[in-house]
């Protein structure tokens, strides 16, 4: 029998059985939406982290301390005894391929704008910290020179922050309260859409931190730097390293106080992670097809007890085997792919619904579709080969006399 004629008998018995050819489909539908759409999930998900990386900072590397046990303050408070020192950023300042350097001390300080309050993370740095961590002004100014140089009572707020305590662009100019010190409002920031909470908190110069809650000779908590190019972050690594170890004296010692990180290593390992996350949801929604290639075998298997006189008819009359196990198997794989192209476009709709919802958008792979419907076409195959071939053996005598 020609593939014309196997189809037209495939498409005639759907049609006498719309029901139970969609219940047979549904498995199968459902098995390659899941893998599209989770898929898309894994990927769009490490899209909006990636871009959540991208977005707090350009080319930027982190100084971190190790904390000693010097007697004091906690060590998320200001005047936590570190390693890292203000001499330690004027260092790394100095350079090759270093755009900016941002030294930063943090706190956690209840802060108050008319009757609103909100205990968030205080900062105190200068003003190349925007450039380093790429923030932009929404309204207002950020921290100058000058207010650094003076020890001037200032603050830029978060987006989230200033929404929290009820600010707008009108509130510039008003004056917000500290750990209970009044501060002049200068600038609020634009958002940046992090899950790092880098939306919400107070920037406050760095001098100011270190006059009114530390001390002169307080650490640092951590340094931002900002290269001048991705290709010069691996070298610029390597020099703050060897700078640092050498200031610190760790190089005798083999224990460094302090670590490096850049955003190629954080990228990196969300993208180790994302592919195992990945692979771990394309195999948990393959399972559904594989449920799904056994609702297929077992209404074939079925259609062929039905089907018994009728393929002793079609023996009798000169079909051969081969042309009764083709029939079975084209009605298999067609089941198969049109449960597989309706999965597609259930699938697709869910990852454009999800990335809407989540925020980072539609994210489509065509890889993972034709992937989807390979697997599906080849659980058509394996699913219907037996109940093929159990029609295809029949006897012709036998099938007859079926009743």
């Amino acid at each position: 029998m020609s593939l014309i004629d196997l189809l037209a008998l495939a498409r005639s018995r759907f049609r006498t059985g719309k029901l139970r050819t969609f219940l047979t489909m549904l498995g199968v539908i459902i098995g390659v939406a899941s893998v599209v759409a989770l898929v898309s999930v894994a990927q769009g998900a490490t899209k909006g982290i990636g871009d959540q990386l991208q977005a707090l900072g350009t080319n930027l590397l982190t100084v971190n301390p190790g904390f000693s046990a010097t007697a004091g303050a906690n060590r998320g408070q200001f005047g936590a005894a570190t390693t890292l020192t203000l001499a330690d950023s004027d260092a790394i300042a100095k350079l090759d391929n270093i755009s900016f350097v941002a030294p930063q001390v943090s706190s956690n300080e209840l802060v108050v704008a008319g009757l609103q309050n909100e205990t968030v993370s205080v900062i105190g740095t200068t003003s190349t910290y925007a450039d380093v961590f790429a923030y932009r002004v929404w309204a207002g100014s950020f921290l100058s020179p000058l207010s650094v140089e003076h020890n001037m009572r200032v603050a830029v707020i978060g987006a989230t922050t200033a929404d929290n305590l009820g600010l707008t662009d009108n509130s510039v100019g008003s004056t917000i309260y500290i750990g209970g010190l009044p501060f002049d409002l200068v600038g609020i920031l634009q958002p940046k859409g992090s899950t790092t909470n880098s939306d919400d908190r107070v920037l406050i110069p760095l001098s100011t931190a270190r006059e009114l809650f530390v001390g002169s000779n307080a650490s640092l908590s951590s340094i931002g730097i900002s290269a001048k190019s991705q290709s010069a972050i691996d070298s610029v690594s390597t020099e703050i390293t060897s700078t640092l170890s050498e200031r610190h004296n760790s190089s005798a010692t083999g224990n460094a106080d302090f670590s490096v990180s850049t955003q190629s290593q954080l990228l990196g390992t969300v993208s180790s992670v994302s592919d195992v996350l990945t692979l771990l949801l394309a195999g948990i929604a393959s399972i559904s097809l594989l449920v799904g290639g056994i609702g297929i075998m077992n209404i074939m298997l079925v259609s062929v007890r039905e089907r018994t006189r009728e393929i002793g008819i079609r023996k009798a009359i000169g079909a051969r085997g081969r042309d009764i196990l083709s029939q079975f198997l084209v009605e298999a794989l067609g089941l198969s792919m049109a449960g597989g192209v309706i999965g597609i476009g259930v699938g697709v709709i869910g990852s454009w619904v999800i990335g809407a919802l989540a925020g980072w958008g539609f994210i489509f792979d065509p890889i993972t579709p034709v992937a989807a419907m390979s697997f599906s076409m080849l659980v058509g195959v394996v699913f219907g080969v037996w109940p093929a071939t159990q029609a295809a053996r029949l006897d012709p005598v036998v099938a007859l006399r079926y009743e």
